[in-house]
């Protein structure tokens, strides 16, 4: 019950990076409960996709798409009035639910019988493809894909609840420590701005 409250937890706070986006791209109300869309759920749909875990979440669990909606009706309403809140606040929501989402990834994929290494990549896959389709939507190259460190703590997360569960470990426990150390690693970056080198290429 606590990951499912997770779970709808870090859907409503991806919802809301989506929104804060198409704020910011001046998009009309559809282009706001797209990106909220593809933000909150987009990762998952292309994990259950690949494990062919069909129909996706959501189809069976529509309450995901009800959270979604919720949130950009009372977005659209309150925006313009939004309540002074630290500047840690989304960013540190958006690591637990990050952390939430990495878990079940790696989760699910095991559950259809695919090899750690498939798992944390499912993982990884769960816990940022909807940021990298809401930032290609928005013409912007996704946070993943910069120095950052956001899909290393996912891939790191990953790895450690696959080292757990192979090493027997209890199958919550595992979970609970892959979360903590995505949750961890990604804090980390968030307070001390943890990035890593860049590829670049001399002209």
């Amino acid at each position: 019950m606590l990951l499912y409250i997770l779970d709808i937890f870090g859907t409503a706070v991806f919802a809301i990076s989506g929104v804060l986006l198409a704020g910011k791209l001046r998009m009309d109300p559809f282009g706001v409960v797209v990106l909220a869309m593809v933000t909150a759920i987009g990762g998952g749909t292309i994990r259950d996709m690949a494990l062919g875990a069909t129909p996706v979440f959501w189809v069976n669990s529509p309450e995901y798409l009800w959270v979604i909606l919720i949130i950009c009706m009372l977005s659209l309403l309150l925006i313009r009035h939004p309540r002074r809140l630290p500047w840690y606040f989304l960013p540190v929501a958006d690591a637990i639910g990050l952390a939430v989402f990495v878990a079940i990834g790696v989760d699910k994929a095991l559950s259809y019988g695919a090899s750690p290494l498939v798992a944390v990549i499912m993982g990884v896959i769960t816990g940022c493809g909807g940021g990298i389709i809401r930032d290609v939507l928005a013409r912007e190259v996704p946070m993943v894909l910069r120095t950052e460190v956001y899909a290393t703590a996912c891939i790191a997360g990953g790895a450690i609840h696959t080292l757990a569960l192979a090493a027997n470990a209890d199958v919550e426990l595992a979970s609970i420590s892959g979360m903590i150390t995505t949750l961890l690693i990604r804090l980390a970056a968030i307070r001390w701005h943890l990035s890593l080198p860049t590829f670049a290429i001399s002209k």
